[in-house]
């Protein structure tokens, strides 16, 4: 028999377009246990078919500048702050940009983003950034977006008129946790970054890393942000910890709690896109193809920033096997 909380919270979300899920509801999403935990993912891939385009996105990323940023994230191993086993490297060029998006369209990508290691770009860099885009766009049939650090209003109009879409920038946990996880800038500085790239026309691409330790009312807290921010895609992440960073012997979240993570910031934000990147590997393992069920609706292929993902074709045919049962 379907859990009665979850019933009478999804049935209001279909039935009275002005409702928003609670705070109070949505810590009684977070404590659910056992056979629940089923009915909350049946009653999150209800609410998806409900409110977004029936099709999965795919997303896939160049790690376009590697390495020697000078933020300290616990998670991170690009930051200088940790000793890690990674290729450094400067800004790559226009054409090796160029090169990868339309290999990557061939391999069934529809959005294409170039991701930078470091706090900011310099406007040179962001120059580089702009004639890529303009390239890539009248070469390809690619969403592109850009995930650059901070960003100034000027750069970010930049970006718009260079046929930039979307600009992704994590605010990564919850405000009440992030001290613990970065003390070389501010929360306030990564939601003004979001603010300078929607002013300017950029949607704004904004998510997290899961199982960094944060508890379940934090992942509330979070989710509620992100829906007070309008962001239009939230990409979720999980922790895979890496050695040398301080979160290296993290332990990571169980399959299940990670699929319930997702349905919950799917009951919070219902018609947002929710895309499942970097970390499914390591903490779904075999529950990987669990994560359309649990309300996501776009997911990340191939190779993450430091990082291998798992084979292409084997995540083409998992979704072209969800969207199947969804005809």
């Amino acid at each position: 028999m379907l859990n009665k909380s979850i019933f009478s919270i999804t049935e209001k979300i279909f039935n009275n377009k002005a409702y928003s899920v609670s705070e109070q509801e949505a810590l009684i999403l977070a404590n659910l246990s056992g056979d629940a935990i089923i009915d909350f993912l049946a009653c999150a891939n209800r609410i998806t078919s409900a409110f977004l385009p029936k099709e999965i996105f795919t997303c896939t990323i160049i790690n376009a500048k590697s390495g020697h940023c000078s933020q300290d994230c616990a998670f991170c191993a690009q930051s200088a702050h940790h000793q890690t086993d990674i290729r450094t490297y400067p800004l790559l060029s226009k054409a090796k940009m160029v090169a990868n998006a339309l290999e990557m369209e061939k391999t069934g990508a529809t959005y294409f983003s170039m991701v930078t290691s470091g706090e900011r770009l310099t406007d040179a860099e962001i120059e580089t950034i702009c004639s890529a885009t303009a390239e890539i766009k009248s070469r390809t049939s690619l969403t592109v977006c850009g995930s650059l650090g901070m960003l100034t209003r000027r750069q970010a109009q930049s970006l718009k008129q260079s046929g930039m879409t979307n600009y992704h920038h994590n605010l990564e946990t919850a405000e009440s946790f992030f001290d613990r996880i970065c003390t070389t800038h501010t929360y306030a500085e990564d939601i003004e970054t979001l603010k300078a790239a929607t002013s300017s026309g950029l949607l704004a691409c904004s998510g997290c890393i899961l199982g960094i330790g944060e508890s379940w009312a934090q992942r509330v807290e979070l989710a509620f942000t992100l829906k007070e921010l309008n962001v239009k895609r939230i990409p979720i992440n999980f922790l895979n910890p890496i050695p040398g960073t301080r979160l290296e012997h993290q332990p990571p979240l169980s399959p299940m709690d990670a699929l319930k993570s997702i349905a919950l910031f799917r009951f919070i934000n219902p018609k947002t896109d929710i895309t499942i990147c970097g970390g499914r590997e390591h903490t779904l393992k075999e529950y990987q193809s669990w994560i359309f069920m649990a309300g996501a609706n776009g997911v990340m292929i191939g190779n993450y920033l430091t990082t291998r993902g798992r084979d292409m074709q084997m995540d083409l045919e998992m979704i072209d096997t969800w969207q199947h049962l969804r005809e």
